[in-house]
């Protein structure tokens, strides 16, 4: 088995180095990139398994980094912000990263949730059920491949995560705290957010009436007649 490599995008050298050394530690191999465009350049020369992110960089910021490396192919993001603020969380999310922390952290919580996004990857692929159909929705959970009318839907690996999960207990509602504690591996609620920007981004890519809402309990599937 390979050994898993992650790829630090951090401006700041001294906390670059500090969570390379942490996850070096962990058993990962760790490439650093300091600004947008070395970052998406070092990302497409390597087989990165998760990306740590910051969102204030210099060249072009995080979020210009995320939409660009999601682009090219599904990765964990674990994004880093220096601001508690719902809205650049919000937009984070919405530009394909999984998970976000803000500073400062400590390297044990950062290093925890970057074994928690590649476990729920990993969960993933060796769980998956058998193909989906969903109305002109077909799911591939082996290939991690959502096709809608004959044409491929790019999902970020949450969103893929989170739409299996909702489509194996199909018309079920699940509560928001239950799918982060089943997709995200959270152990409180303090993410709800978290979980209705990415039904957002599921509707959005694969159509409204597709996920139900129940007010002030969470979400359900609908399988189409």
């Amino acid at each position: 088995m390979r050994e898993r490599r992650v790829l630090v995008v951090e401006d700041e050298r001294t906390i670059a180095e500090s969570v390379a050394a942490r996850l070096r530690a962990e058993g990962f191999t760790v490439d650093i990139a300091g600004d947008g465009p070395s970052a998406v350049d070092r990302f497409r020369a390597g087989q990165h398994d998760l990306v740590v992110l910051d969102v204030m960089l210099p060249g072009f910021d995080g979020l210009e980094v995320c939409r660009r490396i999601q682009a090219d192919r599904p990765v964990p993001v674990l994004m880093l912000t220096a601001r508690d603020d719902e809205t650049d969380l919000l937009v984070g999310l919405a530009v394909g990263a999984d998970d976000y922390l803000t500073k400062p952290f400590s390297m044990r919580e950062l290093a925890a949730r970057v074994h928690v996004l590649l476990r729920r990857v990993e969960r993933a692929a060796t769980t998956a059920p058998a193909t989906l159909q969903l109305g002109d929705i077909e799911i591939s959970p082996d290939e991690r491949r959502v096709v809608k009318g004959g044409a491929e839907v790019h999902l970020t690996p949450t969103e893929f995560d989170l739409l299996v999960h909702l489509a194996g207990r199909p018309r079920t509602v699940l509560p928001r705290e239950r799918l982060l504690a089943d997709v995200w591996g959270w152990a409180d609620g303090s993410g709800t957010r978290t979980v209705d920007s990415h039904i957002k981004a599921l509707r959005r890519k694969l159509g409204a009436d597709l996920i139900r809402t129940v007010h002030g309990v969470g979400y359900a599937l609908e399988v189409p007649a």
